[in-house]
């Protein structure tokens, strides 16, 4: 069967096209055939060596995605030949099969399609832990979202205004803060040409927001913790400037700021019943039409450095997706 290797920790520009052996399935796994992979940022750093994960050499990139169920270990009795699954993996994803440990697997709704339902769970999943069981966004609160014309922040937008909260979408161009507003942002932000603090600071009376959702690091985090309320919460979620921020701690003190970090591959080990329940929350806004994964392209599997190329030069505008199979 066609996958995609990492051999070398040298970036995805070296990732090979090889021939490997069909896996087999183990007493509690099920064996996928994999119909999409959506790619994430991360995917473009473990190919360097440089993310928190490092799989033993040789790997292939892809942490989400969907497919069909084409066999079952003798253990797995919630799973049938023909369904249609989704799932993180961590990486592994592409490639034409892979096996899943049951547990890993979730249901597709059959008005789902798989391009939708391969893009849920890492940026909107991280979203859900961040906005629902981080900082436990409340209806009506205020939130600002760093990054919102991403692929991270426009799921943070989405989710935000799925649980009812004022979202203001901060970007750095008219086409990212535009993509925020068509997804539900109430408000938008120039980050490269407006006074982030001085914009933020006037919600809520003059008192700030309620809440910052961090995917940029860099220059912007300082201004936006300043804007912060008063037991606001500010959610530490990635660096796509580059640049992690050093913050003077007596400005977390003078605001009792709450800082919480999210990161998402240690959330799925510690509490994948909340991940679960999370994903099944996504799904049901889904099929009411109340969030929908905006798919920036989608490219074969022969085209993976393109795709992968999209998201190191942040030119991605929501979801890159890889089709593997029919």
């Amino acid at each position: 069967m066609k996958a995609i290797l990492c051999q070398e920790l040298t970036g995805f520009e070296n990732l090979m096209h090889v021939e490997v052996d069909v896996p087999i399935a183990a007493r509690d796994e099920v064996l996928v055939s994999v119909s999409m992979v959506a790619l994430n940022f991360f995917d473009t750093l473990i190919t360097q060596g440089k993310y928190q994960i490092k799989p033993d050499l040789p790997f292939s990139p892809g942490g989400e995605i969907a497919g069909v169920v084409i066999g079952l270990g003798e253990d797995v009795h919630d799973f049938a030949i023909g369904d249609r699954v989704m799932a993180y993996i961590g990486w592994g994803g592409l490639r034409e099969q892979i096996t899943v440990a049951s547990k890993d697997l979730i249901k597709v709704p059959a008005q789902i399609s798989d391009e939708v339902a391969a893009s849920l769970m890492i940026t909107y999943g991280t979203a859900m832990h961040g906005l629902v069981d981080r900082a436990q966004l409340k209806k009506g609160e205020t939130i600002a979202v760093l990054g919102a014309g991403g692929g991270a922040g426009l799921a943070a937008v989405q989710v935000a205004c799925a649980l009812g909260a004022h979202v203001i979408g901060v970007a750095s161009s008219d086409e990212k803060r535009a993509l925020a507003k068509q997804y539900g942002a109430h408000d938008t932000v120039d980050s490269e040409k407006e006074d982030l603090k001085a914009c933020l600071k006037t919600y809520n009376q003059g008192r700030g927001v309620d809440v910052i959702y961090d995917c940029v690091g860099g220059d912007l985090a300082e201004p936006a913790l300043r804007a912060l309320s008063w037991n606001g919460r500010y959610l530490v979620v990635g660096f796509a400037s580059g640049t992690i921020p050093s913050i003077a701690l007596n400005l977390i003190m003078l605001k009792g700021i709450h800082v919480q970090g999210v990161f998402f591959g240690r959330y799925i080990e510690e509490q994948r019943d909340d991940f679960k329940n999370n994903v099944q929350q996504l799904l049901q806004w889904v099929q009411a039409g109340e969030l929908s994964a905006h798919i920036h392209a989608v490219y074969p599997l022969s085209q993976i450095k393109t795709a992968l190329g999209d998201l190191s030069n942040r030119t991605a505008r929501g979801k890159i997706l890889v089709k593997v199979s029919s």
